[in-house]
């Protein structure tokens, strides 16, 4: 996992309609809570969405940005942005290239872990957290995030 203090590698992705979005893109709107998630509509990741999705308005009023990564494809994402009614971007990682570049692929490179990155308008990375099973730390970082705003 990068380091605190690492610059953030830049990126494009697809997002859950297919468009393109960069890191530095996403960071022109203020500092970003960067997550990454093994998958869409997974008990695990549908509670830590839900969660981000409910702390949402905080997140935006502190100021930050907020997106998640995945290696589903756009149309997965779309239909879980859908269902759970996600206000923010969730990207396709298809071939986990972003995920091998934030160093969060899972073990032996299956998968991916649950991870939350704080990047700041420079692209230094002020703070993150992994955890693959205790979610709720997820919930609790971007909270400490947002009331430290």
């Amino acid at each position: 996992m990068l380091a605190i203090g690492t610059r953030a590698p830049e990126f494009t992705l697809p997002d859950a309609d297919g468009e393109p979005v960069s890191l530095s893109g996403l960071l022109s709107h203020g500092p970003l809570i960067l997550y990454f998630y093994p998958a869409d509509f997974t008990p695990g990741c549908t509670r830590e969405a839900c969660w981000f999705r409910d702390l949402h308005r905080s997140i935006a009023e502190a100021g930050f940005e907020l997106a998640g990564v995945s290696p589903q494809s756009p149309e997965s994402h779309h239909a879980f942005q859908d269902k759970y009614h996600l206000p923010f971007p969730l990207l396709s990682d298809i071939d986990r290239c972003v995920s091998r570049m934030y160093q969060v692929e899972g073990p032996l490179h299956l998968g991916v872990r649950r991870a939350t990155f704080l990047i700041d308008t420079k692209r230094t990375i002020r703070d993150r957290v992994v955890s693959d099973l205790r979610i709720g730390l997820h919930a609790a970082f971007v909270n400490r995030a947002v009331g430290s705003a």
